[in-house]
């Protein structure tokens, strides 16, 4: 009897597999649209539709810095229909920010970090600093002045101006905003001094000579911008910071579900239509496998519990 019940499971696992997906897929994204998260949610998902069969929808559910969404998706069935696009924030920061009602360790079948971008140190045009080295100079001759924008208390941006200044002994002023856009618009107003702003954000205007790159937080050099230096090379250790996109699922979703999943993304991310823009964009294609991913977000998760506690950073 026993092995008559193992059998029937299998064949009931095997045939739900098979059969996914059967009903509409809902790709839940917990930022508004426009954003590098929703950018890459609406990169997969007619190609998830092509590779995969049934229909993919994209469903903004913004709030909270992301947590509104994560939340919904942890309550969801674990039967692959419900998937999460999202940036570090709601897996790894967020839950050392704010009460949350999900577990990001346990509650989550973690699928692949899709894409990371580092941060770039970037200032105005019409900055007096002309590189790294007149940022420190002026650091350590006025500590405590330069003003560092952010998206936010506790966003990649200004968690990467706390590590900076951790890293070198430095300090400075951070003056958070509600958003990318209006950082944008002091810095290029010359109202703050500078920001570690995302490198898919700040390219248009480094390129049109409206911002000036001094530094980036990617390991090596960028190719999009050859001749910025990193903080690893300027001898800033332990400062390289990406902001990436990942997808996920519901804790529980079927095994071969989730391998179909993963190896659909892949192949979207590196088709040969696709991998050059999101290059050309800034993106790193990571494409992970979801062990490699779980021992990624198990790293991510102690790092910035440890900066954000050390620091004394609170949420908005």
């Amino acid at each position: 009897m026993k092995q008559l019940l193992c059998a029937i499971g299998a064949t009931l696992t095997l045939t739900s597999a098979l059969a996914w997906p059967d009903k509409p897929v809902t790709i839940v994204v917990p930022f508004p649209p426009g954003g590098s998260t929703d950018m890459i949610a609406r990169t997969l998902q007619p190609k998830l539709q092509d590779k995969l069969g049934g229909t993919f929808i994209i469903d903004n559910k913004p709030g909270a810095t992301g947590t509104i969404g994560a939340a919904l998706v942890t309550r969801s069935a674990p039967d692959g229909n419900t998937l999460f696009v999202s940036s570090l924030g709601p897996f790894v920061i967020a839950p050392h920010l704010t009460k949350v009602t999900y577990d990001a360790t346990k509650d989550f079948d973690l699928i692949t970090v899709a894409v990371q971008a580092p941060n770039v140190l970037v200032v105005p045009a019409a900055s007096p600093h002309k590189s790294m080295a007149d940022v420190m100079a002026y650091q350590k001759a006025n500590p405590g002045k330069m003003t560092f924008a952010s998206s936010g208390n506790g966003s990649s941006d200004h968690l990467t101006a706390e590590l900076y200044w951790q890293q070198t002994g430095t300090s400075g002023v951070h003056v958070p905003y509600k958003g990318g856009g209006p950082v944008m618009t002091d810095l290029l107003g010359n109202q703050v001094d500078c920001s570690f702003m995302n490198i898919n954000t700040a390219m248009p205007q480094i390129q049109g000579g409206k911002l000036r790159a001094l530094a980036i937080t990617s390991a090596q050099r960028s190719p999009l911008l050859p001749d910025v230096p990193s903080l690893n090379e300027l001898g800033i250790k332990d400062a390289n910071v990406y902001s990436w996109q990942a997808v996920a699922a519901p804790k529980g979703i079927p095994a071969d579900v989730r391998a179909k999943l993963h190896d659909a993304i892949k192949d979207a991310l590196n088709d040969p239509a696709i991998k050059p823009k999101l290059l050309a964009l800034g993106f790193e294609i990571v494409a992970n496998t979801p062990e490699q991913f779980t021992a990624f977000q198990a790293a991510e998760f102690e790092r910035w519990k440890k900066l954000i506690e050390s620091r004394g950073i609170k949420s908005n």
